[in-house]
């Protein structure tokens, strides 16, 4: 029997697929989710992920969407107007 090959994924070699990686990032981004917490929330699923693969995979799927980002800022470099807060927005200190 001949079996088609995996697809490509995100993490070459990796075990995460293209929906996990996403779900991380939104999980992050969307729904300020700190990736420690999202550890914890694995380990008690019985996963057993550190905070730093995390990290590396949402460094990888930034890398990968460096193109989307920079059409963007094409984008907004041309807007005549743009819009964004008259004060500071506070941020807050890293998790430990």
């Amino acid at each position: 029997m001949v079996q088609a090959p995996a697809p490509a994924r995100l993490i070459p070699g990796g075990m995460p697929t293209d929906a996990t990686v996403a779900h991380v990032l939104v999980s992050k981004y969307a729904d300020h989710l700190p990736l420690y917490r999202q550890a914890q929330i694995y380990s008690r699923q019985g996963i057993d992920l550190d905070r730093s693969t995390l990290a590396g995979w949402v460094g990888k799927a930034a890398y990968e969407l460096r193109p989307v980002f920079e059409a963007l800022m094409a984008d907004l470099k041309q807007s005549t107007k743009l819009f964004m807060p008259s004060r500071p927005i506070a941020l807050q200190s890293p998790a430990g």
